[in-house]
């Protein structure tokens, strides 16, 4: 990110998510185990402040947590000031000390992370032989002491399967291996709507962490992870070979394909893995084609759209130009002005776009990305740190520990709700299923050779069918194959530091994603795309949080300098800056760039969307709750619950009570529910307000 900061110190909770945010770069590439460490970090931070607040009320130490039981019986209350913010500091200090400990004793980065984390914990008067949990005697050490310990013994019984390496337990793929370096094409996919192993001599992860083998599904059961703000009436249980798989606020199945009965290039399957291909011609700036994209021009999408099904998605994308139908924003509302037009290369914008949000090599995964973006608006001159934008303003530490909880216990449930989905669905990628396609022809005109309803569509100047004397492929083993124009690959780019691969034919059956060659595509299912479910709900999150849809001074800036940004190939041609007036608008941008490089279709990326504001709803309430802040409460939506004679349904109350927690019997709920199993408005209000919230 541009250097937003104006500040010359950060509290010791930023301190340690750096911390955090590095021992992840350096760590394998494991989306769901990081989301995991960036909530669970944040927990020890809130629940060390929470214990001294007047207000607030910790969350793990509750004991209302899964079935964690923890016997805690309070502090002595100490006035708010230099004494009790130094206890908090020592909680926070010892707890993220151990937990990371921990949690990166074993990671590939260790011998780099350990020290740093120690160097931390020393600096801040840290002694590594105390070991006291009397938190009641002892103080704010001992404290969190006690937080890591309860922490690390919850994380070894939370469904991740810690204890074996966060290991696959049951789920088997149904398809065998891509091998994709030896042949072309997808000779070995039996099922063309199910995920498929991608075999490479040397597969490296997107932290830059090398394997020889092929690198298995991650995370397929992590829907039994117990999630931090989704109601159990959010769940849903299939089982599959007697195993049963767990699945957050269902989206339902993606469009899968019957090649019996495919409609072609009308097809959502077809369609959308077409759109993926087609967007590949889109990546060399040779093409000339030019665009605006500053906020005048892109961003301020409607959320409406999100609920379009799979067959009107082309009223959201631009299939053959790129891009959606969003149209920009009329003026700064900070300056007042409008946003100036930034015209760059196509070819730029949507390879920066792939690298940026690709979270690549040494990177801090889709969760942690949000944390950076976090911290960037933090340290913004423009921001003034107000729980919701309202009330008084917060020092750093305050806003620094409600905002990580908040952010860490949505990306938390985001990762939880959409590979449970990954894992259920088992939805392949593009590179499998174009590459499937493109085996069994065209799909456009029957009365040319290599017809079949299940193949790639045939659009002048961008695909066709290779014919006899085609100087390009003048092999007749390859007459009556399907070419397109799209990005050449990695076998054209021998020094990424000076090569660009550049788009031309090629062989539909050899067609590469914008990635590296020792890398591809992640190894776990497209559906749903976790990129989208991470960004749109921590996009909410930042809104809600900061009490603004718009980044401060009504615009956010990432740089990616000439001809040094890009890591794939050379580039970009010219500077390249990223621009962003609402977290909303980078979320919507962040779900564009995985179908630009090659790595989502639509039908990974709308229900993603859809599912990140759902998971956010439920974790801002949840999170909300134990902020429990005066000047603040969440407002929820009740019209669709209440019914016309002033009521609301059981399921619904059961399902809100559950959202915070709690149980129809410590609501007490017998004075409550009438013998129709009804339960009056102004009960349902009551209780709300309980809990600042309103009910509009």
């Amino acid at each position: 990110m541009a250097d937003a900061s104006a500040q010359t110190t950060h509290s010791i909770a930023r301190e340690w998510n750096e911390v955090l945010l590095e021992s992840i770069r350096k760590d394998k590439a494991r989306p769901t185990v990081h989301a995991r460490n960036l909530f669970h970090t944040s927990v020890i931070m809130f629940d060390a402040f929470a214990v001294y607040d007047e207000e607030a009320e910790p969350f793990m130490l509750d004991g209302g947590w899964g079935d964690n039981e923890i016997d805690f019986y309070g502090v002595d209350f100490v006035e708010a000031g230099e004494e009790r913010n130094e206890l908090v500091e020592q909680a926070i200090n010892y707890g993220m000390y151990r937990l990371l400990s921990h949690r990166f004793a074993g990671s590939p980065g260790a011998s780099i992370s350990l020290p740093e984390i120690e160097g931390l914990f020393l600096s801040h008067g840290g002694d590594l032989s105390y070991t006291s949990v009397d938190y009641i005697s002892d103080g704010g050490a001992a404290l969190g002491n006690f937080l890591a310990q309860h922490m690390i013994a919850f994380g070894l019984q939370d469904g991740s399967n810690e204890v074996n390496g966060y290991a696959n337990e049951y789920y088997l793929p149904s398809n065998p291996e891509l091998f994709i370096e030896l042949e072309a094409g997808n000779p070995g996919l039996a099922n063309p709507n199910s995920w498929q192993p991608i075999n490479l001599s040397e597969f490296i992860g997107q932290s830059g962490i090398a394997s020889e083998q092929t690198p298995e599904f991650l995370g397929p059961e992590w829907g039994n992870v117990t999630s931090f703000g989704i109601p159990e009436s959010e769940r849903s249980v299939f089982t599959r070979n007697g195993d049963e798989y767990s699945v957050w606020m269902d989206q339902g199945a993606p469009p899968l394909i019957d090649v019996n009965t495919t409609l072609g290039f009308e097809d959502p399957y077809q369609w959308g893995f077409s759109m993926v291909l087609r967007w590949s011609a889109h990546m060399d700036p040779a093409d000339g084609v030019m665009m605006d994209i500053s906020p005048a021009s892109i961003g301020n999408l409607s959320p409406e759209l999100f609920e379009l099904d799979y067959e009107d998605y082309d009223l959201i994308y631009n299939w053959e130009e790129g891009g959606d139908v969003s149209e920009g924003h009329a003026q700064n509302p900070f300056t007042g002005s409008v946003y100036e037009a930034q015209t760059v290369y196509r070819g730029d914008y949507s390879r920066v776009l792939a690298e940026f949000w690709a979270d690549g090599p040494d990177s801090e995964t889709p969760p942690g990305h949000w944390f950076v973006l976090l911290n960037y608006v933090s340290d913004h001159p423009d921001f003034t740190p107000r729980w919701h934008g309202e009330g008084a303003e917060l020092d750093k530490l305050e806003w620094d520990i409600l905002s990580y909880f908040t952010l860490g216990g949505t990306v938390h449930d985001a990762a939880i709700a959409s590979w449970s989905h990954k894992g259920w669905y088992d939805y392949l990628r593009p590179v499998s299923a174009l590459r499937w396609m493109a085996d069994r022809g065209q799909c456009t005109n029957p009365d040319i050779p290599n017809y079949n309803i299940a193949g790639i569509p045939l659009f002048d100047g961008w695909s066709d069918m290779v014919g006899f004397s085609d100087p390009l492929f003048p092999d007749l083993a390859d007459i009556g194959k399907a070419k397109v124009r799209a990005w050449k690959g990695s076998d054209y780019i021998v020094n990424p530091e000076s090569d660009v691969a550049g788009v031309d034919w090629i062989l539909a059956e050899n067609w590469w994603p914008y990635q590296r060659p020792s890398f591809v595509t992640p190894p776990f299912a497209g559906y749903i795309s976790g990129h989208s479910t991470f960004s749109r709900a921590a996009a909410e999150v930042m809104t809600v949080i900061t009490g603004d849809p718009f980044f401060p001074g009504g615009m956010g800036e990432f740089l990616a300098p000439q001809n040094e940004f890009l890591v794939f190939e050379d580039g970009p041609s010219q500077d390249v800056v990223l621009q962003w007036a609402t977290y909303r608008d980078a979320s919507d941008q962040c779900s564009l760039s995985r179908i630009w490089g090659g790595i989502h279709p639509p039908a990974d990326d709308i229900p993603g969307r859809r599912l990140g504001l759902q998971v956010a709803t439920y974790a801002i309430s949840k999170a909300d709750y134990f902020i429990n802040l005066s000047s603040s409460g969440p407002t929820i939506t009740c019209a669709a619950d209440l019914s016309g004679n002033g009521s609301i349904g059981v399921e619904d109350m059961l399902s809100l009570l559950s959202s915070f927690g709690t149980t129809v019997d410590e609501f007490g709920s017998s004075a409550d529910f009438n013998s129709d199993g009804i339960v009056g408005v102004d009960d349902m209000l009551a209780f709300l307000s309980l809990y600042g919230t309103t009910c509009p």
